[in-house]
């Protein structure tokens, strides 16, 4: 279930507008495309966006954009709040011209806080319009990030993704996975390097580390996060992330704290 807090209508000439949702429960949005472009920041939980094959997760201080006509499905966990900013495409032209990740300024980061606060932007009100030329400004700056898991069309992989998206935890090998649709584990192997162009072993981590990210940004503990994720203990876990990440998941999660997505 949504709620949106603005409704949001077509957009004039040189608009900009702002809204915000809610997610109460675990939500896929039908596959759609708007004739302007349109920029995704969670401020809770996690949103994720399937793109032309790939699966977009924003890290922390990023957003997603989406250039105007871009078909894309949406997937959102319980808990995610997010901003979504409806631009019209004349003011697209400094903004990346395909789906990706953003950075967010301090700047863009108070503007975003605001909007919260407010409950979205009355688009008729001048100072709001400034506000939002503002954000549009920061955000044709910020650094770009290829952060996606990329997915397949497979009859076969295709059922095994999607059903670790919805269960990162899950543990089974890739031969468990073959028994269960019915394929053989080589074909699944040739079809992840094919599709994929990494292991099964590899996708999935890469999945874990991305919500491990988006769980380390709510402020939950390793342990939590391990055993979410399927690790057998929160070493385990702890390992993988510092190996992928270049810092431990509780040094990580107090960068965040004061503001940083990086390791020190």
């Amino acid at each position: 279930m949504t709620r949106s807090l603005c409704k949001c209508a077509d957009l004039d000439l040189g608009d900009v507008v702002a809204r915000l949702v809610e997610i109460s429960e675990v939500t896929t949005f039908a596959m759609e495309r708007h004739p302007w472009g349109q920029f995704v920041y969670a401020y809770a939980g996690a949103i994720e966006l399937k793109v032309e094959g790939r699966r977009y997760a924003a890290p922390p201080d990023y957003g997603l954009w989406l250039p105007k006509a871009t078909e894309h499905l949406a997937w959102a966990v319980p808990g995610t709040s997010y901003a979504l900013i409806d631009v019209d495409p004349s003011l697209c032209e400094n903004l990346p011209t395909v789906a990706t990740a953003i950075s967010v300024s301090p700047i863009a980061d108070a503007i975003f806080q605001e909007l919260r606060r407010r409950g979205g932007f009355d688009v008729g009100r001048p100072q709001n319009e400034r506000l939002l030329r503002v954000l549009l400004d920061q955000l044709s700056e910020g650094t770009a990030s290829d952060d996606f898991l990329p997915l397949s069309e497979d009859r076969f992989l295709s059922l095994v993704l999607e059903a670790l998206i919805c269960d990162p935890g899950d543990r089974r090998s890739l031969s468990d996975w073959a028994r269960h649709v019915n394929a053989t584990e080589r074909t699944l192997a040739r079809r992840c390097l094919r599709d994929l162009g990494m292991t099964f072993q590899d996708w999935r981590q890469q999945l874990r580390l991305s919500r491990a990210v988006a769980m380390l940004s709510e402020g939950r503990s390793v342990r939590v996060i391990s055993e979410a994720l399927g690790y057998r203990t929160p070493s385990a876990f702890i390992t993988m992330f510092t190996a992928a990440k270049g810092c431990t998941p509780s040094v990580y999660r107090a960068q965040l704290a004061a503001g940083h997505a990086d390791c020190p």
